[in-house]
This record gives C-alpha cells, structure tokens and sequence, in this order.
C-alpha cells in the first residue's frame, strides 16, 4: 500500500495500513502513560495522599479503606443502604413500643419507683 503525505503527493511505499494503526495504538497508549509519569501535578497529588495516609492512626486507616471499599461495590453500598433503613425502622419500633406502653405510661409512677429503687438498695 502506499502512504500518502499531508500535502497529497503519494510518498514511497514504507508501512501497510495495519502497521500504521498499530503504531498509532502504542504510539497513543505510550504517550498517554508518558505524559502522566511526567504530569508534576499528578506526582504532587499522589504524594500529598501518601503523606496524609501515612498520618492517619490505625482507627481512621480502617475506616478509610472500608469506606473505600464500601463505596467501591454497587451491591456493598445496596446492603449498606437497606442495613441502615432496617436499623432506622427497629429503633423507631422500639420507641413507639415505649410510648405506648402500659409499663411507663405516668412518668411519676416511673420516678416515684426509681426513688424508692435507690433507697432501699442503694442508702
């Protein structure tokens, strides 16, 4: 095949068209990977996060890499979710069922039993 020049004059016979899409395809993928090795922002924010991860204590460490990988995971971040709506429905049960309970209903009966508790165990 013959490769033609950007001025429209045909040049002489040197790469097929496969090699040249070939070339292009590494020539692209180097350069791409080149200029983010010599991109000094990119350097400075990975630097910038080593340095505050090496801070963290082992606590926020955790944290982090959980919430990392919580929020990496499409189904990890769905259980998390119905995890918290279950949790949520729970404490409000219970709090209804202790505002509608006959056991406490008159907070003076509550109190006056608390008082008479202390005296008799705790003088």
């Amino acid at each position: 095949a013959v490769v033609s020049t950007q001025s429209g004059h045909y040049g002489r016979e040197t790469m097929s068209t496969s090699n040249l899409n070939l070339d292009d395809d590494v020539t692209s993928k180097y350069s791409s990977q080149y200029e983010a090795h010599i991109d000094p922002f990119s350097d400075f924010n990975r630097k910038e996060r080593q340095r505050k991860y090496v801070n963290l204590n082992s606590a926020e460490r955790v944290v982090l890499n959980l919430g990392k990988m919580i929020l990496s995971d499409k189904i990890a971040r769905q259980a998390v979710f119905f995890y918290s709506i279950v949790l949520h429905m729970l404490v409000f049960l219970v709090l209804y069922k202790f505002a509608v309970s006959e056991d406490c209903i008159q907070l003076s009966d509550c109190n006056d039993a608390y008082h008479a508790h202390m005296k008799e165990f705790h003088p």
